[in-house]
């Protein structure tokens, strides 16, 4: 489509030239299609952004598209097109929005082997622009540059000052803020396993608060991380962080309370980013888990934070209230009123749940973010995240996530909920991909024997493919369930909605090869056990002969086409992690034909693994109302024995 852009285009004309190619139109003065006069505003109150389209068949048509603020234009302009290249393209329309809140965009979790190639991110931002999303916020634990700290994220994938500007730049021709996320006390285990920087260390993932040698650190921290980005934000953490005092500064400080100590450091961390012009954010998890009887539920219902605790608490520091299991606004209402004492503004980070699968549990993410979403409209939180963790190295990808970050976009610019139909109109547009495409993902792990919606959190698209066919772990709650016949099915329903003329339908390869693999691999331990419990020699030896080695050709595809997959949006550091958990299939399902074989020809009595019950994995289980099973990490999920030992965690 050829267009012609009227008006003052000084703040939006390097975003419009980056996006041309995802818009497909040109810019002519002759022969153009469509004239389109671009006019900011002032804000007016109940409309931040109108788009007009003129009617007419053909030829020279007019276009308005009226905005406050420089991201609602490219959201603008993608309404329009979208309008235009639709079958509804000849009718006028107008649509009029307010942007519900200040401030939404995702969270990309950069820190779990999976980093963002800068190509990559700057791909994902132009879907943003389109989007309307206003902010990015990078979840960097130690996988950015520190001067003097070689060892902070070492081998790991970190950014660079000039990727990170390059990132901002970027970022800030469609009006996105991105700002980082850091952790100034805890989940530092990436960068204190270093025996040379054992000085930081209290516990293996929390810092030595109160040592000045900590102290120098943080500010190094900050100041190296705040330095490539316009903008003043900068979230520092602290959350999840129960051994706090429990290692070395026990042992020099003798018991203090964990309040006690986090507070101090807080004000530490307050102090330098109050000298440096910058408005701190923090996770609240830690001072809900500290007023809690328990100590560690930051959920519980019977939770109130005391006045003494709350007077303690820096006002200028914003907390960030993250929630992603929730299903009813009841539950977010009374979590919020629990934050109320505090006294900090209060910002919310939902999440589009990538964590601990291959998939994304679409059931829970949409259904949650709905609830959540409707809640803080109404309580008045003006600043919303969607966070995207990569929990146990990120088998997951935030491009198969794209529909849930679209229902953030789409909710922050409708009163109430968006509709299914127009939630697809949008995404289809935005991405290039059916709405059904990525809402089938989440039969990964929506299986035979899930709560509905998955709200139970469960992930065999991860522990069945991980498990061990001789050892069986998780064979025991997922028996009957017919897994086999389940993947079957969705191999051929991704299979049969890919688009290979779409730019995305490559993300579709991994969950289509991770079928192919789990529609034999799923049940094979349950069959094997039967078979050696029966005596049944010809169906040992048919599974030894035949099934394992065609599901360790599988295995090889999947792995192949991960690969490709990892090193087109990712930094190659990482990919070992998830290369060897793939040699680590293949090697067992190749001893366990070995081992099958001996037996079946007489060198073994018997196989002792097979001779072993099989017992429930854990009381997450379908008898238990809990879901099909989930298992956090891929080292229990392979092996019930010893990956490593440590002596002193600490």
């Amino acid at each position: 489509m050829k267009v012609q852009f009227e008006g003052d285009l000084t703040s939006v004309r390097a975003g419009i030239l980056e996006l041309m190619n995802d818009l497909r139109i040109t810019e002519a003065t002759e022969e153009k299609d469509l004239i389109i006069h671009v006019e900011q505003h002032a804000n007016q109150g109940e409309t931040d952004l109108v788009v007009t389209l003129e009617a007419g068949q053909q030829g020279e048509r007019n276009a308005y598209i009226r905005y406050t603020q420089k991201h609602q234009f490219f959201r603008g302009i993608g309404l329009l097109v979208q309008h235009v290249q639709s079958a509804r393209g000849t009718q006028a329309f107008e649509i009029r929005e307010k942007q519900q809140f200040d401030t939404i965009g995702p969270m990309f979790d950069l820190s779990r082997n999976a980093v963002l190639t800068v190509s990559s991110f700057q791909e994902m931002l132009r879907k943003m622009a389109l989007m309307g999303l206003n902010t990015v916020m990078l979840y960097l634990e130690e996988t950015y540059e520190i001067s003097g700290e070689p060892y902070f994220g070492y081998m790991r994938g970190r950014y660079t000052q000039a990727e990170l500007k390059s990132i901002d730049d970027y970022a800030d021709q469609f009006g996105i803020e991105a700002f980082p996320s850091i952790q100034t006390l805890a989940h530092l285990e990436e960068f204190l396993k270093w025996e040379p920087v054992k000085h930081y260390k209290d516990t293996k993932g929390a810092l030595l608060v109160g040592d000045e040698r900590t102290d120098r650190l943080v500010e190094q921290m900050i100041q190296s991380i705040s330095a490539p980005f316009r903008s003043r934000k900068i979230h520092i953490g602290m959350d999840e962080a129960e051994e706090l005092g429990r290692g070395k500064y026990l042992d020099q400080n003798g018991y203090v309370s964990r309040f006690d100590i986090m507070t101090a450091h807080l004000d530490k961390v307050l102090a330098i980013t109050r000298r440096m012009g910058l408005k701190a954010m923090m996770w609240s998890d830690m001072f809900l888990k500290l007023a809690s009887e328990s100590g560690s539920e930051h959920y519980d219902a019977d939770t109130e934070i005391p006045e003494d605790m709350a007077a303690r608490i820096p006002k200028d520091v914003d907390m960030v209230y993250w929630d992603y299991v929730h299903m009813e606004e009841r539950e977010y209402e009374s979590l919020i009123q629990k934050h109320r004492p505090l006294g900090c503004n209060l910002v919310f980070a939902g999440a589009v749940w990538v964590f601990n699968t291959f998939g994304v549990n679409y059931g829970l993410s949409l259904h949650a973010t709905d609830a959540a979403l409707k809640v803080c409209k109404r309580e008045g939180i003006r600043e919303v995240y969607a966070t995207m963790w990569g929990d146990d190295g990120m088998e997951s990808n935030p491009y198969i996530a794209l529909l849930g970050l679209q229902f953030y976009a789409e909710h922050a610019y409708a009163v109430d909920t968006p509709s299914q139909e127009w939630l697809a109109e949008r995404v289809k547009f935005c991405t290039g991909i059916e709405a059904e495409a990525f809402l089938q993902l989440k039969y990964l792990d929506e299986t035979p024997g899930s709560e509905l919606n998955n709200q139970k959190q469960s992930n065999p698209s991860k522990f069945l493919l991980y498990q061990d066919v001789l050892l069986g772990l998780f064979d025991k709650q997922t028996e009957e369930l017919g897994m086999n016949a389940h993947y079957a099915k969705l191999e051929e329903q991704i299979r049969s909605r890919r688009d290979h003329e779409a730019e995305l339908d490559y993300v579709f390869e991994v969950p289509e090869k991770l079928c192919a693999v789990l529609k034999s691999k799923s049940e094979l331990g349950i069959q094997l056990k039967q078979a050696y419990d029966a005596n049944d020699i010809t169906t040992l030896k048919r599974i030894a002969i035949e099934e394992l080695p065609i599901i360790s050709g599988s295995v090889k595809e999947l792995r192949a086409a991960h690969r490709r997959q990892w090193l087109r949006m990712f930094k190659p550091f990482g990919w070992e992690v998830i290369d060897i958990r793939y040699g680590g299939v293949v090697s067992r399902l190749d001893t366990a034909s070995e081992r099958i074989l001996d037996f079946v020809e007489g060198r073994i009595g018997h196989i002792e693994e097979l001779e072993q019950e099989r017992l429930l994995y854990s009381t997450s289980n379908r008898f238990a109302n809990k879901g099909a099973g989930w298992c956090s990490y891929y080292y229990r999920m392979a092996s019930p024995n010893v990956f490593f030992h440590v002596i002193n965690p600490f």
